[in-house]
């Protein structure tokens, strides 16, 4: 089955012309021109992903996608946007948006950030179904999945995607949490930026990309406390390390 993707943009030429190339790469696509029908269309269709632009009329790409993070909704959103400042790039990021694209963006970018948050939500293949009348091959046992991961007094729950900085809960976007996991997973050893890019979205954004600087920074944000060490450390070059000094 295709994925069904919700378009939210009031540029005309732009909604057509991400409708025809959407559609073309295999895309069920709802093309919708302002905010209001965005959240009529997410109620009513519940689609695989959103793509949303920010600046719209009436309702804006920010308040459709918090009214649905208020509702539990938690449909991957990649934000469409011509703000190229980091203060409203964290914006989209703190009203829930898993990832955004600046304009005039290359439509193989949103194909490719769009196919990253699509991995990151399907559910694992459980592999091709056995012919009919044949036996199902055996397996062997599966070790039960860890509950908790912890480093650096940073603890994860990643079946119930929860974490903790000592007692207090940390409220985390689903890239933050897969973003914390990675580090926590990795305390101690300096990640370079294609690692975490290539595990985190699937994708190399390139040495002029902003976009892990972004998320390390609004992730330090949520994790730093008064008096308490940082957590997070840039490696000038190479890229980010947990540990705790």
């Amino acid at each position: 089955m295709p994925h069904t993707v919700l378009l939210a943009e009031d540029d005309r030429a732009i909604r057509n012309a991400l409708e025809r190339a959407l559609t073309l790469e295999g895309y069920q696509v709802l093309a919708v021109a302002d905010g209001v029908e965005a959240l009529a269309q997410a109620h009513r269709n519940r689609p695989d992903v959103l793509l949303l632009d920010v600046m719209m009329p009436g309702i804006d790409g920010l308040q459709v996608c918090r009214v649905l993070r208020a509702e539990g909704d938690r449909t991957p959103v990649l934000m469409l946007t011509a703000l190229v400042e980091t203060a409203d790039r964290i914006a989209g990021l703190d009203a829930g948006a898993d990832d955004y694209v600046v304009k005039p963006f290359d439509v193989e970018e949103v194909f490719a950030r769009l196919r990253a948050l699509l991995r990151r939500t399907s559910p694992v293949s459980a592999g091709s179904a056995p012919a009919a009348g044949s036996a199902p091959a055996a397996e062997a046992p599966r070790p039960l999945p860890e509950r908790f991961i912890e480093a650096a007094g940073i603890r994860m729950d990643p079946q119930a995607r929860r974490a903790w900085r000592g007692a207090r809960e940390l409220e985390l976007t689903r890239t933050e949490f897969e973003l914390l996991e990675l580090l926590v997973r990795n305390a101690g050893i300096v990640l370079d930026h294609s690692t975490i890019y290539d595990r985190i979205w699937g994708y190399d954004f390139g040495p002029g990309s902003k976009n892990l600087a972004v998320y390390v920074g609004y992730l330090r944000r949520k994790l730093d406390e008064p008096d308490a060490p940082q957590l997070i450390h840039t490696v000038r070059g190479v890229g980010y390390v947990l540990r705790e000094d």
